[in-house]
């Protein structure tokens, strides 16, 4: 709906809703901008503290997915007006606690009566404006890295229905409540020759060898892999044998267990995608599964990926060289 708004003329805008990316970006001066995004949505796992943990880690991902580094955040809460405050009290303190690992500080919020729980962030973050890394300026030839296994769709659907093994229930909280801060620290470093403090350059040249990053969310890989390519003007091809699922995400999928915003996914994003033969089913449904605080989607210069998945296996993260970058195509995703 947006997106059928006039364009804003403020110059200042670097980054609005018009770009489809994955947060705003508005430039104060010439070396500091702000990075604004908002991010809410319903328990997806039993534990009000857990579920406070996510929340903040998902509303926090944008920022990391632009290169930014979040600074303040006020909550935003939609509670039963006869419900458990304890709850509410779990929740807010799981938040809190995920907010205050990422040295973000929370400032207070809004709520609402809702006969249906909701909790997320609006979160701001500053940024140089020259080093914006936008989800629409990969480059022919990039290759292209993932931060985290994928699953969490089909694995929360799978708990709601008590179909989900306990060791993939727990590798999915495991993974929605990890930070994208050290995958986004170690991204600028390799890209920049970072040294000294997190997020601050030993220059301000703004050439990097990451040349654009999404993170994975509710429109799966497929949707934000379309992002980019539309918005690059390329073909992003996927091998499939290098996407790593989380464990039993793939038994999840053979059970049955299809959230209907995979469905959603599906009917949005298959015309955009052409698949080799012999992907397996399963394996694409996977590439659609909505992820809850998902990894960040990486385009970086194909002589910087082999040293950027190292240092972030290094680092825990589970990331994987997943595909390259090709000059456009007939389909802006190809599946190999």
């Amino acid at each position: 709906m947006l997106g059928k708004l006039p364009r804003q003329q403020d110059k200042n805008v670097l980054v609005g809703f018009d770009k489809a990316d994955d947060a705003g970006v508005y430039r104060l001066g010439p070396a500091l901008a702000l990075v604004q995004t908002v991010d809410f949505f319903t328990p997806i796992v039993d534990d009000p503290y857990t579920f406070g943990e996510i929340a903040a880690a998902n509303s926090l991902s944008d920022v990391y997915a632009m290169g930014g580094k979040p600074l303040s955040a006020l909550s935003i809460v939609g509670y039963p007006g006869n419900g458990d405050i304890e709850t509410l009290q779990q929740i807010l303190e799981g938040g809190l606690a995920k907010m205050q690992e990422a040295g973000c500080a929370v400032l207070g919020g809004h709520s609402v009566k809702d006969d249906e729980i909701k909790f997320g962030y609006a979160v701001t973050g500053t940024i140089d404006p020259q080093r914006v890394l936008a989800n629409a300026t990969a480059k022919p030839g990039d290759a292209l890295i993932l931060t985290k296994r994928l699953g969490t769709g089909v694995i929360s659907t799978a708990l709601k229905k008590g179909a989900a093994s306990e060791a993939s229930v727990n590798a999915a909280i495991e993974s929605m409540k990890t930070l994208n801060r050290r995958a986004c620290e170690i991204m600028l470093e390799i890209s920049y020759g970072a040294s000294g403090p997190v997020f601050q350059k030993a220059s301000r040249d703004a050439g990097g060898e990451v040349h654009s990053v999404t993170d994975i969310t509710g429109f799966g890989l497929f949707g934000h892999a379309r992002e980019m390519a539309l918005g690059s003007e390329v073909t992003i091809e996927i091998d499939h044998s290098r996407v790593e699922p989380l464990p039993g995400a793939l038994d999840c999928i053979r059970g049955g267990h299809i959230p209907g915003g995979l469905k959603n996914n599906v009917e949005f994003a298959s015309c955009s995608v052409e698949l080799s033969p012999g992907v397996p089913p399963e394996v694409v449904t996977l590439l659609y599964d909505p992820q809850t605080s998902g990894g960040l989607l990486i385009a970086v210069s194909s002589s910087k990926a082999p040293e950027l998945e190292a240092s972030l296996r290094r680092a825990g993260i589970p990331a994987s060289i997943i595909g390259r970058v090709r000059e456009r195509g007939e389909h802006p995703i190809v599946v190999t």
